[in-house]
């Protein structure tokens, strides 16, 4: 249990730097948007509690990526998938995790909580978001895979009647 927890934090830490070295560095040196999750965080928070306190929009991003994302994959995505299409590549699994979490972002938080456009407007921040999301979630899963850190859904019982 103590080893699953340490490889869930490095795994999200991991993949929250590749996600903003990707969305805030290297997007921009290429040429294309610069992702704000932590503007983004700071809408949310001022819509669900009227105020964004200094620092509290970087604390939600740090702790979204840090652990509520990379506990999706390990405790939903990855064993849902392993129970409906056990030959699937675990590699699949994350690219998909990945686009559901930028559907989550862009769609669930910055449009129907924060009141913003969904996905964005469809702008080019929208499809480095994207990218950043896919980037993130393919280095929390091969973290969570290279150490062997898998989580089962509990066996189907079967209830005999009679």
């Amino acid at each position: 249990m103590k080893n699953t927890v340490f490889t869930l934090l490095a795994a999200g830490a991991l993949a929250t730097i590749a996600f903003d070295t990707f969305g805030q560095a290297l997007s921009p040196l290429l040429g294309y948007s610069k992702l704000a999750p932590v503007g983004l965080a700071g809408a949310t928070l001022k819509t669900v509690f009227g105020a964004n306190p200094s620092g509290a929009a970087y604390l939600l991003h740090s702790l979204t990526g840090l652990v509520f994302y990379v506990v999706g994959y390990f405790a939903i995505a990855r064993p849902v998938q392993r129970a409906v299409l056990p030959q699937l590549h675990w590699s699949l699994t994350a690219a998909v995790y990945g686009v559901a979490l930028w559907v989550f972002a862009l769609y669930g938080m910055a449009h129907l909580v924060a009141g913003m456009k969904p996905f964005l407007g469809f702008t080019g921040i929208t499809w480095v978001a994207l990218w950043g999301h896919v980037v993130y979630a393919l280095v929390a899963a091969a973290v969570l895979e290279t150490r062997g850190v898998v989580m089962e859904l509990p066996a189907r019982r079967e209830i005999a009647l009679g």
